[in-house]
């Protein structure tokens, strides 16, 4: 049976103190090998299930801890402790004889707590229990040995300029490793080390803020703020840490505009073009991006007639610049002021303002050579049509700002007048005719004139003269177009014919009213009613017009009503048709029908001319192109004629015997017979062609030939009745020099003429030269 287990703690070698546990708990039984029941007591042991040992020690080595002891150990030493769990062995050992337990080496809490152990007593013998297994734990307790940091260090943070007493500006935390649970080590309190008095830190919370007001980013725009951390609640003896802050006051529109100068003076030559850049302004505002925007403006309004400002890309400086022409001899100088304004204001700093700032400025219209200013910008004259050359149309005139009385000489561009119809005095300026004008030709003339300084042809100036050629009634009023028409000759009396419509070409005649008058008494055809606005109407009178052939000619007389009055005789063509019951043309005469469509008779004469040509030529063309291609055309085999023919292509040599038979060229002696009989019919191509007769060979003569070849060619059935050029290559008979063929000569050594061996047996390959010889033909195959 298992007895008390006492539990001796040591405190830095000593013993500490001991509880009692009131727990009844049963025996365990068979601990003394008796078999019976288990009796009930009160175990006494000691409260043992929680140590400490402190970290960090540096005392002698190994540390005594603790012992366990149970009253089953008389002391004969038969009992043996046992330690098993974390660290046993190796952090903590245990003496098996008496229960001392001992730490082996120096202890770090933050890197391990607590160890859970197990402690059992067993027989040393048999290695039996004496007792159930006890578990227990080991806390290392906590020093104060690490000071406080900052993880997220060195910090940064910014906050408005002109901030109020209190701004939170950021928090920062520190951390303490050591067991916030024990003692103050884990404590920490904040304090400014660097910063004061511009900055201050909540002592628990670590939140800094600013310590006074009107910070201004203008005279200090960053601050480097350090914190430090100590433990031990800030008491003499604790560890602490530090950390930075940057602080950067950010930027607000609590400056105005100022100009560094009171007056500005610029200088402009008087030939400066609007737009031209006179000078910069450059208000200074120490705030930075959009609190340092400006607008310039003009405030007076002398200088905002001859000058504009715009603020610059950037939004600092102003552009002055030139709003219209300077003129140095009627302004030398003007004197105005520029404003300067944020365009962004916030209101909370208002009281700082105002954020505006005024300069003068002042500039100088320097003289410059200029060319002759003309006395108008465009010049519009006007002169009457029809006049001799030499009328004054009008003068220009030019002046030298610089000099007046300089003298100008002037010209006409030519490129202006091409025609030559003017003419300049080059003193005065004054422009003539040069060649009578027509208003109905060319209404307007647009010249350009020439202003050359005589001291200076480099200072010239150029004006528009626009010279409108005015009208006179000098054309009689005409039809507007030549009228070619008809009426049915079942018309009845008062039918409209055509309406006729005038023309008149000038500018009076076309603005007032033309009359047109026909034919007037009983005995007139037609009658032409004025419409009197400019047209009349052809009518059919009361008395139709007798029908002929040839077509009415019907005189209109055509008066303008202008100064003077101008009259002019025009005829209209009137042909009398015979018209179908719905109105159209049934006949009529040509001119008359044809009007219709716009063609008239030569037209049509022409057209059948060409129509005709044309077909002529194409049947022309064809019947010569069928009469070569039967001149070229090739016979067939049995056909032997002795014609030239053209070949496009190159021949076979010996072998080509498909025009013509060779042997018949070669041989004269073997030319065939004439054929007796009836005399065949030239003009139709025979049915069946002649079978072709053999040659036998034969003496003859060129003569013979000659006329053998002539009858074979008048009885040929087989072609038309026409003459060929025949080419024979027979060379005569009777010559000394004997035949210069090659085939019917003998051989080198003298010998007689001819083959040595028969030429049948020369083989197919040597047809052709076998028949040269006059050998039989061979059969077909």
């Amino acid at each position: 049976m298992w007895g008390l287990v006492r539990l001796l703690l040591a405190w830095l070698g000593g013993w500490g103190c001991m509880g009692r546990l009131a727990a009844p708990v049963r025996a365990w039984a068979g601990s003394r090998g008796r078999p019976g029941p288990a009796l009930l007591r009160t175990r006494r042991s000691w409260v043992w299930n929680q140590f400490f040992v402190i970290e960090e020690y540096a005392g002698p080595e190994p540390v005594l801890i603790g012992k366990l002891h149970s009253d089953v150990d008389r002391g004969e030493g038969r009992t043996k402790y046992l330690l098993t769990g974390e660290g046993a062995g190796t952090v903590f050992v245990i003496d098996e004889a008496t229960g001392n337990i001992h730490v082996t080496k120096s202890l770090d809490r933050e890197e391990k707590a607590q160890y859970v152990l197990l402690a059992q007593a067993v027989d040393r013998a048999s290695n039996r229990p004496l007792e159930p297994p006890s578990e227990f734990i080991i806390k290392v307790q906590d020093i104060n040995d690490n000071p406080p940091v900052f993880p997220l260090g060195p910090y940064h943070a910014t906050v408005p300029e002109m901030s109020n007493v209190g701004t939170s500006v950021i928090q920062v935390t520190a951390h303490d490793a050591d067991d916030p649970s024990y003692g103050n080590s884990a404590k920490l309190v904040y304090t400014v080390l660097d910063g004061l008095p511009f900055f201050s830190v909540d002592p628990q919370t670590g939140v800094v803020r600013t310590a006074i007001p009107n910070m201004d980013r203008e005279t200090q725009e960053e601050f480097l703020v350090v914190i430090q951390a100590k433990d031990m609640g800030g008491h003499m003896g604790g560890l602490s840490g530090s950390t930075t802050v940057t602080v950067t006051l950010s930027d607000v529109n609590d400056n105005p505009p100022k100009f560094p100068q009171s007056l500005y003076q610029f200088s402009v030559v008087e030939t400066a073009g609007p737009g031209t850049l006179v000078g910069r302004l450059q208000a200074q505002d120490p705030d930075l991006g959009d609190n340092a925007l400006m607008a310039y403006s003009i405030l007076d309004g002398e200088g905002s007639e001859a000058f504009s400002i715009s603020t610059d890309a950037q939004g600092r400086d102003g552009l002055l610049t030139v709003r219209k022409p300077l003129d140095f001899e009627t302004r030398r100088s003007y004197s105005f002021r520029v404003e300067a304004t944020n365009t962004l204001i916030d209101p909370a700093y208002l009281r700082r303002g105002p954020f505006k700032d005024v300069a003068s400025v002042r500039v100088t219209v320097q003289d410059a050579p200029e060319p002759p200013a003309f006395t108008q910008a465009a010049y519009h004259l006007t002169v009457m049509e029809n006049k001799s050359p030499g009328i004054l149309v009008g003068q220009v005139s030019a002046a030298d700002l610089d000099s007046p009385a300089s003298p100008i000489r002037y010209s006409i561009l030519p490129h202006s007048d091409p025609e030559h119809c003017f003419s300049i005095e080059p003193e005065d300026g004054t422009i003539r005719t040069a060649v009578p004008l027509d208003r109905e030709t060319r209404v307007w003339h647009n010249l350009t004139v020439l202003a050359t300084e005589l001291d200076s042809s480099a200072q010239a100036s150029r004006v528009q003269v626009a010279i409108q050629t005015l009208d006179e009634n000098d054309n009689a009023p005409q039809l507007a177009e030549p009228y070619d028409t008809f009426v049915c000759d079942s018309a009845a009396p008062g039918q409209l014919i055509q309406v006729i419509r005038a023309l008149d070409r000038d500018e009076v005649g076309n603005s007032s009213r033309v009359s047109l008058q026909g034919p007037l008494g009983p005995d007139a055809n037609f009658t032409v009613q004025d419409n009197r606005d400019g047209s009349a109407s052809l009518l059919l009178p009361s008395r139709p017009a007798p029908p002929r052939q040839a077509p009415y000619l019907v005189p209109i007389e055509l008066r303008d009503w202008g100064q003077p009055a101008l009259s002019s005789t025009a005829t209209v063509t009137v042909s009398v048709c015979r018209c179908r019951p719905d109105g159209s043309v049934a006949s009529c005469r040509p001119e008359a029908q044809l009007s219709p469509t716009g063609l008239s008779t030569g037209a049509l004469l022409a057209i059948v001319t060409c129509v005709g040509t044309l077909l002529a030529l194409v049947v022309l063309f064809v019947a010569l192109r069928r009469q070569k291609q039967e001149a070229l055309m090739v016979l067939e085999e049995e056909d032997v004629r002795e014609n030239i023919i053209t070949y496009d292509d190159e021949g076979g040599g010996e072998e080509d015997t498909e025009a013509f038979d060779i042997t018949a060229l070669q041989n004269p002696d073997g030319a065939a017979p004439p054929v007796p009989g009836p005399p065949v019919r030239r003009d139709v191509l025979p049915r069946a062609r002649a079978a072709r007769q053999p040659r036998p060979p034969g003496p003859a003569d060129v003569a013979q030939l000659l006329a053998l070849r002539l009858r074979e060619a008048d009885e040929d059935p087989s072609v038309p009745p026409y003459d060929s050029v025949q080419v024979y290559g027979y060379e005569g008979r009777g010559s000394s020099c004997g035949s210069l063929s090659s085939l019917g000569s003998g051989s080198e050594a003298g010998g007689t003429p001819g083959p040595t061996e028969p030429v049948d047996d020369w083989g197919p390959l040597f047809r052709t030269l076998a028949e040269l010889y006059g050998a039989k033909e061979p059969p077909a195959p």
